[in-house]
Parts: structure tokens; C-alpha cells; sequence
């Protein structure tokens, strides 16, 4: 039973059991393969082979008289044989059923199958003395169950002892060549006896005890064996003495050896040989073979043996067809259907994907997901992200290998079963020992910004005590973990931290886990130094376990070595909004920057869906992380870019009549004007001026904490490739490809393989956010440059490892674009060392609304990841409260709480926390801060969305108070004042006055260090 299911809607009535055994096997199985481009066809059983010897099928001399009969009374016979395991190609030899088919030349005559004349014949046996069923019935109802019913459970759950001997069969073998075969069946020996058939090894097995690297270790094995020694069969046969305990329609019943042993009547001698000269294996996958091609001595027994007879005749008979190989005695000519044209199924290469992959930080111990591998997945259920402790899960990347061939079209997946893998990864976290980041310094404001080293009083050789480099780790197989593969050797000033692990799944993909989230300092600094700004994101004596670096592979098909491309892996925080993506993502900058160096063309069409409405729905989205973007772009708010009603409209292209009145060609654009709108409503590309009124509403590279400042990188601008397809929908130049039932795929499962490469790399890349680089979430500004890469998503190696002290004690703007700067090749570390540090910094005090007499809630920095305010637990439950009143629901749904307030409580003796405080804070909890999950929503109701996602937090929140409140909200009169300064600060969710001031001082920092 192989591991392959073809799809049918047949129903199969096994009343007549071969004819349906003949439609599953060869119009189902074999043709939907070849149907599939599988070239050349294949057999639909034992189509993998190991490989075809030729040999002498020899006669004893010593033969008992009642035993020589027919072929046995010969002297011997040329053998072609060809050994096999019923399994797919691509698959490892590893516990599958092995077999062999034996064809003997110038044989006894007339055949009782065939032409009469052919003077081969054929035997077919396989590893195990008997069969999984009984009958030819049972045959056709086991193999409907998996193929029309697509699950062979409850066959087996009703039939046992089928289940017993199919597990029974996935026994591990450890050479074709040192196991024996059973002929299974019974057959005649003359007019009144009937025998079963074995042959017996001369050498012994040693099965291996896990399944070998090599996925094709038995044809390896075959090949060294023959080309070095000769190798021996006994032919052995067994008599029926007692009809009773020898049925002769029950395969599944052994005959006892006890009551009539085998006896060996002839010699199966391959000599030396080469088997992989050239067109031998290729002559043995063109021999049919069938137990039936004997003379009437030797008839098959069984309706399975009956059955037996048709079905390998009629997939014989396509094979060679399709293959163009004419029959021994051809008796019809080849009919020409259309037949699919062969795949190029040689793999000359692979590469691992995604090529850049993302871990994230948690404090569970063990428990672990796997992050995105599409760019929509299935929304996770409810406190998915956390333990039953409330501890946070980390995020794994995995990581898998595609082969490709020559043309460079992916012609599968590598795994263990295919192939033998070997991952190598290396990660280190060179943060202690980098520059300071003050901000991006790509950007034309950072002209004459100079930074300093971090920890810039440790000199000369002691600053390799601030690099945390573990070195490499290698591992190989499936469902490998342990000790010996944890990045938990490298040291921060003697002090040992962990930085994550290696395993590989069942397939032997690799996942790679990043640490726990750990920062610390060694000497207990504080995370920030109040009277020093720039300790803002450089922390001295500070590390934490972020991290990145090459992931790359060694793989062998079939013993032959092919080379890889590799891959990066980069630890990051957690993703508290994980369904949520930023307006531009990091996939988007960079397939901007591989347009601009012409690795990418620039498309000449734009597709709605494709290239317009993400960047609208986004804003939608983000309506559950920040409440400005739910004021305008939330349910049922003027620019909902997630009503269908609404998106019609926009999808809607220009469309040309002919006048009926003039006969003159008519230009209908009623939604024309609104396109336009929508495009003047966004910030252009490379802006002369800064206006923080246009979208998108987020912070650029060059804020200050003045949010009205003239800079234009003040606010963040649309992307070239982006403007361009706005451009166009905005003139009417796009195709409408948006249809309101599109569901896209969840999971990558529901891509087409040719497709997933490609997905793997953008969904990593998707929910990662570019922009602003402050310096950002996961990676940041030397991400836009080219220089960085080899080839799209694929970071640029460093053949040698940085120099100490090789940037000298400062960086400027013109040693990082030099082309000897930074920006080329990485080593271990190289991305994340750009990144603040600790990261708990960044994510406490990156927030919204640094002007509160502008606005309360924008403009804001990264709410896709961090978010500013959310949906709580305990407004949730109020809003699906159907007893309450209907305002107080909605009052419930249109609040909004800030992200941060339990890290912005007041501290035990009621002082407001400074932001080292508040660091602190997030340093120590923030696996407790909200994760915002999708939760069920309400039906049919235009001021409540069908999902609603709230937070998810380990804090304690006080539904009764809530409630409390919003009744008071709900009953009072409209205030007659502005709202207080400290008000309005805190709703913008800022602790305090002071805290506000402290946070827009850390924007106002110097240009240049001393």
C-alpha cells in the first residue's frame, strides 16, 4: 500500500471485483499520474525500483522426480530480475514492502496467457509470506476505502488482522539482496498438486534501526554489493499436504512450514555486474511482468491471482503505450491520445525557503508555533498564543528545501524522505558591540551624524567579551531536538545566554527557535540613563537574546550532491497583533528595492486586488490597534475599506459604450472621481513638504517629536511601486480582478508547489513592518539597500569574518554607504546589531499621538506590531452582552484602552514610573502585554463587525469598573470644557504630563555624538 491517494468520484461496486480493481488501479491511479505529466508512466504498484540485475535461474541436479515438472524439468534459464518497493519514487526506501519480479528466456511452451508462442516466464513475489486480504473482493473493497472514500481507517478498524499484517509489512530492510521473497499465492505443480514459492537469501540482513539519510540507501546498497561480488537465491517450493490449513482463495493465511517445509529446486545466481550501465535499468522498467505468462503446470490459484492477471495486464498495457515501447509480440498498434507532456523531473539545484526567516521571543519554556507561511492565514483560536500558565509561545521559523531543475521550475519538495539533508545555522547578537542608533543614517537628515560604539569605555580586545557568538550548529534528520543543538554556548562578559535551538519536524524541515526574551545587565544598569538620551536604545551594559544569521544545507539525491542556496534567520519581539500587517511591510520595501536594481520587472499591469487593495484594507485593519484608524477606516466608518460594497466601487474600472443615441463611443466612470480622491489623499512619493494630514497616518524616518517639523521624512511617504499602481487605478488603467467570494489560501497546503517558494518568502516578509526605522520591530533601514542582497530575499554572505574594531570607534553616513562599508556582506549578527537594544525599549516607548492638541491617537509608529490602544477583554464581554442596553454595547465597542497601561501603572509608593520604570516594566512582563486575537463578533449588524479582536493580556482587568463607567459615559451630559491636558494625555495613553515630555525628548536627540 503506497503513500499515494488519487482523487476519484467513482463510485466502485466490487460485486465484480477486477473490473473495478482495473478502474482504480490503472484509469485512476496510473493514468491520473500520468494525467499529472508523471515521464515516463509508471507502473501503479512497486514503481520505485532499486534496481535490475541479469542472472541464471538454474535447475538443482538433485531435483525430486514428483517436483519436475514443467519449467522445473529444464536445465536452466537466462533471468532478468527486477527489484522494487511499493512506494512512490520520491519517498524513502525506508519500511517499505519490497519486491521482485524474475522473467526467465527460452521457457517450456504453449503460455496459458498472452500468445501461446512466448517463451518467457514470469514470477512476482514480495518481503512477506502472505498477503493483507483474502480475496479479490476484499482487495477492491480495501483499496475503495482509500481511494474513493479517502480513508482506509474504518476498513481497517473492521478488519483487524488486515491491520496487523500491513504493519507487520513496514518492516525495515537493509538490502534487496538479503531478504526473501514470497510468491504469495498458490499455483499448479501439474494436474494434482499445488505449491507456494520462495526465495531464499544466501546472505543475511542487517535492517537499520532508524531510516538512513540516503531515501534510496537499498538501490545504493544494491549497486556497491553487485559491482564487487556475486550474489545467490535458492528457489524454493512448498506442497499442499492438507487442504484445511492450506486454503487455496485465503492469501492471508501462511502455510505452516511445520506440516510441509520448503524445498529448494533451483539456483538464482547473479553474477558481478554493473546494474547501472547504461539502458539496464531502463530495460528492466520496460519488461511487464505477470504470474499468468506461464504454461499450464503452473496456473495461478485465487480469485486474486484472477484478478491479478487483468490489472497487470491493462496498466502493462497503458504503460507502454504512453511510453511508446511496443508489446513482446505486438497484437495493436499504439492509440494517440492526447498525453501530457513530460515534467523535467531532474533536480540540478535546490534552495532553502523562506529566504529570510523569522523567529520571536517568548517565555514558554517548550511550547512553540510556527509563524506565518501564507500571507492570510487561518486566524488561531482564542489564547493560542499562550500557555495554560499564561506564559507567551515562541515563534518558530521553519524552514524547507525545493529542488529545481534546470529551467528553474520547482520540481518538489526536499525532505528526508527524498533526499539526505544536513542544516547548518549560525546566529550571534553583535548589538553591545555596535553604534549607537540614533536614527536611520541613510537618510539625508543623518548627513553629519557621527555615532560612538556602545559601551565605548571597553577597549581593544575586551569588546569581544560583548559579542554573543555561540558558533555554528549542525543537525540532520527528522523530529531531531536535544542539548547539542542550542545556541547556548556564547558569553556577554563571561555571563552564558542562550539565543535559541535547532530541530527538524517529521520531514526533516528545520525549525529554528530564538531565546526566551531575556535582557539584562550584568551590573545592574538601568535600561536608560535619564540624564543621558542617547542610552535610549543603547543601553550600556546591556544585553539581550535577539539574534540572526546563515542558514544553509548540504543535500545529496541519490548520492549525488546538489548545490544550495541559502538562507538568513533573524530573532525578533513577539508580534502582539499577529493577523494584523503594517500599512507597508517588509516584503513590499523589498521588492521595491529589487525593482530599482532590476532583479524584479516593473509590472506592466495592475491587478486591484493584487496591487491596490492591500494598502487600503490595511488601514481597516489597524482599526484594532489604534483608535484614530478605527475613527475613520473602522466598521461602518467613511473609508471601511473591509465592506464589499464599498470595495465594488472601487474595483470598478472605466468601461466604454457606444452611444444609442450618437453611435459615438461613450467613456462611463462613476466612481472615477472617488479613485481620485483617495489618491490625493496620500502622502507622494519623495514629498517637498511635511503635512501630517495625509495618509498614511505613521511617523517617517526622520521625526523629532515635532510632529509639524519641515523635514519630509517627518511622516512616512508612499513607495515608488506603490504610488505607480495608485497612479494607475486613480486614471482608470487596472484590471479588475476582485471578486466578494475570493477566499485566498491558509495554508500553504492550499498553494500549488510551484507557487509555495514564493510564498514562503512573502509571508515571512509580510508581517514584518517597514517604516519608521526608529529603528523598528524586526529589522531596519539597511534593509533598503541592494548592496545587502545576492539576489531578492537572499542576504549577501560574508566570506570572512569582521575584523575587531574594523569600523574604527565611530560611523558616519559616508563610511556606511562607502562601498566598503557595512552594508555588503553579513556575518552572524549582522542585521540585528542595527536594532535597539534592549529591544523592550523600542517596544515601551514607540507609540502614537506625541501631539495631543494635534490628535489624541495619531499619528503613530508600528500599531501592526506594537499596539497603541485595543479592544479589551472586558469591553468584549460587555459588546456580546445582548442584556444590555444598546448603548452601552456600543460605548463598550468604541472604547479603547491603551496598550500600554499596566507597564504606565503607578509604582508601588504611587509615583508615576520614569521611563527606566517603564523599561523595566517591559523588560520583566512583556509576555503578559496583550496579544490581539480574533474572537467571534456579531451577525447582521452594521455597528458591529462578524470579528472582533481583542486583547488577550495575563494582566487582570476589572470588568465591573468598565461597566461602571461606560453606564456614567452613557448618562451624562456633554461636557461643557475642553478636556484637561492630563486628560487628553491620558487617553492619548501616556501615564503623565512628564512621561509625555521624557518621550518627545527621546525624539529631540543630538545629530551628531561628541
Amino acid at each position: 500500500m503506497n503513500k499515494e491517494h488519487t482523487q476519484s468520484g467513482n463510485t466502485v461496486n466490487c460485486d465484480n471485483p477486477t473490473e473495478s480493481l482495473i478502474d482504480m488501479f490503472v484509469h485512476q491511479t496510473q493514468k491520473g499520474r500520468i494525467d499529472k505529466g508523471q515521464c515516463p508512466a509508471r507502473r501503479p504498484v512497486f514503481l520505485k525500483p532499486h534496481g535490475v540485475a541479469k542472472g541464471v535461474f538454474k535447475i538443482k541436479p538433485d531435483i525430486p522426480e514428483h517436483l519436475a515438472i514443467g519449467l522445473f524439468a529444464g536445465d536452466e534459464y537466462a533471468v532478468w530480475a527486477r527489484f522494487s518497493s511499493d512506494t512512490l519514487p520520491d519517498y524513502s526506501d525506508f519500511k517499505t514492502t519490497c519486491g521482485v519480479g524474475l522473467k526467465l528466456f527460452d521457457t517450456p511452451t504453449p503460455k496459458i496467457f498472452g500468445l501461446p508462442e512466448e517463451t518467457t516466464f514470469d514470477f512476482i513475489m514480495q518481503n512477506f509470506p502472505v498477503f493483507f486480504v483474502n480475496t479479490a473482493k476484499d482487495m477492491c473493497e480495501f483499496t475503495r476505502a482509500g481511494l474513493v472514500n479517502k480513508n482506509y481507517q474504518p476498513y481497517l478498524d473492521s478488519h483487524p488482522d488486515t491491520a496487523r499484517i500491513l504493519d507487520d509489512m513496514a518492516r525495515p530492510v537493509g538490502s534487496a539482496l538479503a531478504i526473501a521473497y514470497w510468491g504469495i499465492l498458490p499455483f499448479s505443480l501439474g494436474k494434482n498438486q499445488a505449491v507456494k514459492y520462495m526465495l531464499k537469501p544466501r546472505l543475511t540482513d542487517t535492517p537499520p534501526h532508524q531510516r538512513p539519510a540516503n531515501p534510496t540507501y537499498l538501490a545504493q546498497e544494491m549497486s556497491d554489493r553487485l559491482a564487487t561480488e556475486d550474489v545467490y537465491f535458492d528457489f524454493c517450493v512448498q506442497l499442499r499436504t492438507d487442504p484445511d490449513s492450506m486454503p487455496l482463495d485465503r492469501a492471508m493465511v501462511e502455510w505452516p512450514e511445520s506440516d510441509s517445509p520448503f524445498i529448494a529446486i533451483a539456483e538464482v545466481h547473479f553474477p558481478k555486474q554493473n546494474i547501472n550501465a547504461r539502458g539496464q535499468a531502463e530495460y528492466g522498467e520496460n519488461l511487464s511482468f505477470n504470474i499468468w505468462r506461464v504454461t499450464e503446470e503452473h496456473k495461478p490459484q485465487g480469485s486474486i491471482a484472477d484478478a491479478r492477471r487483468d490489472v497487470y495486464a491493462a496498466s502493462a498495457q497503458q504503460r507502454r503505450n504512453v511510453n511508446g515501447i511496443p508489446d513482446g509480440e505486438p497484437v495493436s498498434s499504439k492509440p494517440d491520445p492526447f498525453i501530457p507532456p513530460c515534467k523535467d523531473d531532474v533536480i540540478v539545484r535546490a534552495a532553502i525557503h523562506p529566504g529570510i526567516g523569522v523567529a520571536r521571543v517568548g517565555n514558554a519554556e517548550t511550547a512553540y508555533f510556527i509563524g506565518p507561511e501564507v500571507t492570510e492565514p487561518t486566524p488561531e483560536k482564542n489564547g493560542f498564543y499562550r500557555t495554560p500558565d499564561q506564559s507567551l509561545k515562541r515563534q518558530a521559523a521553519r524552514f524547507r528545501i525545493y529542488g529545481y531543475n534546470a529551467a528553474g521550475e520547482v520540481v518538489r519538495e526536499l525532505t528526508s524522505e527524498n533526499a539526505d539533508i544536513t542544516w547548518q545555522v549560525h546566529v550571534a547578537n553583535n548589538k553591545a558591540d555596535w553604534f549607537h542608533f540614533i536614527q536611520a543614517m541613510d537618510i539625508p537628515e543623518s548627513r553629519d551624524l557621527v555615532v560612538k560604539r556602545r559601551n565605548e569605555a571597553i577597549k581593544g580586545e575586551a569588546r569581544k567579551t560583548l559579542v554573543i557568538d555561540p558558533g555554528l550548529r549542525e543537525i540532520t534528520g527528522s523530529g531531531c531536538c536535544g542539548p547539542e543543538y542550542r545556541f547556548d554556548s556564547g558569553l556577554f562578559k563571561g555571563q552564558q545566554v542562550y539565543l535559541g535551538e535547532l530541530q527538524t519536524d517529521e520531514d526533516g524541515r528545520l525549525i529554528f527557535l530564538g531565546g526566551y526574551g531575556k535582557s539584562a545587565s550584568p551590573s545592574h544598569q538601568p535600561p536608560f540613563l535619564e540624564d543621558d538620551p542617547d542610552s535610549f536604545n543603547n543601553a550600556p551594559d546591556w544585553y539581550d537574546d535577539m539574534s540572526d544569521g546563515p542558514v544553509n544545507a548540504t543535500v545529496a539525491i541519490r548520492g549525488q550532491s546538489i548545490p544550495v542556496d541559502g538562507a538568513w534567520v533573524i530573532t525578533a519581539p513577539p508580534n502582539y497583533a499577529p493577523e494584523q500587517t503594517s500599512w507597508r511591510t517588509m516584503y513590499d520595501l523589498m521588492v521595491d528595492v529589487y525593482t530599482q536594481n532590476g532583479w524584479l520587472a516593473v509590472p506592466d499591469t495592475t491587478l486591484f486586488t493584487r496591487d491596490v487593495l492591500p494598502f487600503l484594507k490595511r488601514f481597516s485593519n489597524l482599526q484594532w490597534v489604534n483608535k484614530g484608524f478605527a475613527a475613520m477606516f473602522g466598521q461602518g466608518r467613511p473609508m471601511d475599506f473591509n465592506d464589499s460594497k464599498f470595495i465594488a466601487q472601487l474595483a470598478q474600472p472605466p468601461q466604454h459604450f457606444d452611444s444609442p443615441v450618437s453611435g459615438e463611443p461613450v467613456l462611463i466612470d462613476p466612481y472615477g472621481e472617488l479613485r481620485r480622491q483617495i489618491l490625493n489623499s496620500f502622502r507622494p512619493f519623495q514629498p517637498e513638504f511635511n503635512d501630517p494630514r495625509l495618509w498614511p497616518w505613521l511617523y517617517g524616518d526622520d521625526f523629532n517629536g515635532n510632529l509639524h517639523e519641515g523635514s519630509p521624512n517627518t511622516m512616512l511617504a508612499m513607495p515608488s511601486l506603490q504610488q505607480m499602481h495608485l497612479q494607475r487605478w486613480a486614471d482608470g488603467h487596472f484590471n479588475n480582478d476582485w471578486t466578494p467570494d475570493f477566499k485566498p489560501a491558509q495554508s500553504l497546503n492550499e498553494v500549488p508547489l510551484e507557487a509555495q517558494p514564493e510564498m514562503l518568502d512573502r509571508a515571512a516578509m509580510t508581517f514584518c513592518l517597514a517604516d519608521a526605522f526608529h529603528p523598528g520591530c524586526e529589522l531596519t533601514w539597511p534593509m533598503r539597500h541592494g548592496s545587502l542582497y545576492r539576489k531578492p530575499f537572499r542576504i549577501r554572505q560574508s566570506t570572512v569574518p569582521i575584523r575587531p574594531n574594523q569600523w574604527g570607534a565611530t560611523l558616519s553616513q559616508a563610511q556606511v554607504l562607502a562601498p566598503n562599508g557595512p552594508l555588503y556582506g553579513q556575518v552572524a549578527g549582522g542585521l540585528t546589531q542595527w536594532m535597539g537594544l534592549p529591544w523592550q525599549g523600542d517596544t515601551a516607548f514607540c507609540r502614537s499621538g506625541y501631539d495631543p492638541d494635534y490628535d489624541l491617537y495619531l499619528p503613530s509608529f508600528w500599531p501592526a506590531r506594537v499596539p497603541n490602544t485595543v479592544l479589551t477583554e472586558a469591553a468584549y464581554t460587555l459588546v456580546m452582552d445582548t442584556s444590555l442596553p444598546r448603548d452601552i454595547r456600543l460605548s463598550a465597542y468604541n472604547q479603547r484602552a491603551s496598550w500600554n497601561r499596566f507597564v504606565d501603572q503607578k509604582l508601588e509608593n504611587g509615583d508615576i514610573p520614569t521611563t527606566a520604570d517603564v523599561m523595566e516594566r517591559m523588560v520583566n512582563e512583556f509576555s503578559a502585554q496583550g496579544i490581539i486575537e480574533a474572537r467571534a463578533g456579531i451577525k447582521d449588524d452594521p455597528a458591529f463587525p462578524e470579528v472582533i479582536y481583542v486583547e488577550n493580556s495575563a494582566y487582570q482587568e476589572d470588568l465591573h469598573r468598565l461597566k461602571q463607567t461606560l453606564q456614567l459615559q452613557a448618562g451624562a451630559p456633554v461636557a461643557g470644557k475642553a478636556l484637561l491636558q492630563e486628560d487628553k494625555l491620558r487617553q492619548a495613553g501616556w501615564a503623565s504630563e512628564q512621561q509625555w515630555r521624557n518621550a518627545v525628548r527621546l525624539r529631540q536627540r543630538k545629530r551628531s555624538e561628541d
